[in-house]
This record gives C-alpha cells, sequence and structure tokens, in this order.
C-alpha cells in the first residue's frame, strides 16, 4: 500500500455527515432537544472549515508577513470573544473582553513565534502554511483554559464575598485574602491541558499526529512534532492562565484592597450585553 496523501472527495466528506443526521435522529427519538443545536453547529462548522480552507490557500500563495500578521490577529480577537461567552459573570465594559484577548494574544503569540524560530526553524519563520496552523491549536487550547480560569475566579469571588472581605477587613492586602481563590483559579484554568497530556497517546492521538501519519509521515517522525506541539501549548496556557487571572484580580480589587464585585457584569448576564456596556 502506498503511504501517499489519500485525497477525499466531497462524497466521502457527505458520508460521514450522516452520522452527525443519526445523531440527531436519535436526539429527536428521545426528546433530547438537542437535533436542531446538532445540525446547525454541524452547518456551521462545516461553512467555517470551507472558508477557512479558502482563506489558507489565499494566505499561503501570498505568503506575506503582513497577511499573516492580520490573520493571526484576527484569529486571536475572535478567540477573546469566545473567552468571554464561556465566562457566567465577567468582568464589565471592555475589561471583560479586554484582559482575556491580551492574555491569549500575547502568549499564543510569543509561545508560536518561539516554535517557529526555535523548533521548526523554516525559512521565512513567518511561513503562514507553519505560522497559521501552529498558532490556531495554540489558540483553541489556550481559550479554554482561560475561560475556565477566569470563570472560576469571579464566581468563587463572588460566593466567597464574606470571607474575602472578613480577610481584607482583619488586614490582610488583596493578594492575601484572594489568594485561595487565585489558586483555584489557576488550578482550574490549567486542568484541560495536564488531563489532555496525561491522556495523548494510549487514550488518543491526536489530530495532528493522525493526519501526518494518515499522509504518510513515519509514526516516530509525527510523535516528536506531537511532542513539541502539545508542550508549546502547556506553556502557552499557562502563560495566558496566570496572565488573565492575575489581570482579572487586579480589577476585581482596588488600591485601597477592597473587593469590587461591582465590576462584575450582573450575575447571569450574556457576553453580548457585557461588551455593549
Amino acid at each position: 500500500m502506498s503511504a501517499a496523501y489519500v485525497s477525499l472527495s466531497y462524497v466521502d466528506v457527505a458520508l460521514a455527515s450522516l452520522l452527525v443526521v443519526l445523531n440527531a435522529a436519535i436526539s429527536i427519538a428521545l426528546g433530547l432537544g438537542l437535533a436542531r443545536r446538532l445540525l446547525l453547529a454541524a452547518a456551521r462548522m462545516t461553512v467555517q472549515l470551507l472558508l477557512v480552507g479558502l482563506v489558507l490557500k489565499t494566505l499561503f500563495s501570498l505568503a506575506s508577513p503582513s497577511a499573516t500578521a492580520a490573520a493571526a490577529l484576527f484569529m486571536g480577537l475572535v478567540a477573546g470573544r469566545e473567552i468571554l461567552a464561556r465566562q457566567e459573570n465577567p468582568l464589565s465594559g471592555v475589561w471583560g473582553y479586554g484582559i482575556g484577548t491580551t492574555s491569549i494574544m500575547l502568549a499564543g503569540g510569543l509561545v508560536t513565534i518561539f516554535g517557529l524560530v526555535a523548533e521548526i526553524g523554516h525559512d521565512p519563520w513567518y511561513a503562514p502554511r507553519f505560522a497559521i496552523p501552529l498558532f490556531g491549536m495554540i489558540l483553541g487550547n489556550g481559550m479554554t483554559g482561560i475561560a475556565l480560569g477566569l470563570d472560576t475566579l469571579t464566581g468563587l469571588s463572588r460566593r466567597e464575598r464574606p470571607a474575602i472581605e472578613a480577610a481584607l477587613t482583619l488586614g490582610a492586602t488583596r493578594w492575601q485574602a484572594l489568594r485561595p481563590v487565585v489558586r483555584r483559579a489557576l488550578s482550574t484554568g490549567l486542568m484541560p491541558i495536564v488531563n489532555s497530556m496525561a491522556a495523548t497517546g494510549i487514550v488518543s492521538l491526536p489530530g495532528m499526529m493522525t493526519g501526518q501519519i494518515l499522509s504518510g509521515v513515519a509514526p516516530t517522525e509525527a510523535a516528536k512534532y506531537q511532542l513539541m506541539i502539545m508542550f508549546l501549548i502547556a506553556g502557552s496556557t499557562g502563560l495566558g492562565v496566570l496572565g488573565a487571572v492575575f489581570g482579572t484580580t487586579l480589577r476585581l480589587t482596588d488600591a485601597r484592597h477592597r473587593l469590587r464585585l461591582d465590576r462584575l457584569a450582573p450575575h447571569g448576564s450574556t457576553a453580548k450585553a457585557s461588551i455593549g456596556k
């Protein structure tokens, strides 16, 4: 059997999509109420991936650093929006969007550049064929960790308000009073990547490694690339969660060491409402 890449037709993709239709039918039969959401999510994913494929084809042909940077900026802004949307009680105003977006873009950008320059070593290092997929994988994992960390921080701060304010009244600084909450938030934000690394290999073969193997790359080489990617993702997620949690902690308090829950969006408000403030 040849190790060459096997091309898929749209008919092959359509056949695979029948499994999603089957899930929707099961949802209808059992009264789960998920059929519409499932089909809409599948349709949205299909349109997005096809459009991304066209955009990447154009970017690869241009090989322009400015075009690559513009695409990365857009990806980072969308990732920041997703971080905000996954929080039940984000910070109000631009802070709710700004802290998460800044954290993921700085952490993801720095780690991506490190990976491109120090690890992959392609010339030029900003080649979109390498930069965009790598940045996308780092963003996708980082935004989950940051969103979980921030949601835990704001939720626990609201729930533990009496204990936090009691500690502040007794003379504790904002960092001392919020230390248990911050630790819990950091732990929660890092848990997905920790679990992912623990399960990778035996329980699951990641998408990048699987794709390389299917395209004919030796499994040992694919494993090395996957290890590099996972280490980069772990580093970026750690830096992003740390920056976002500490930045939000500063916003939730003030220079007089008071807890400022009034800076949170109203309980249960949507991310869209928070942006509009």
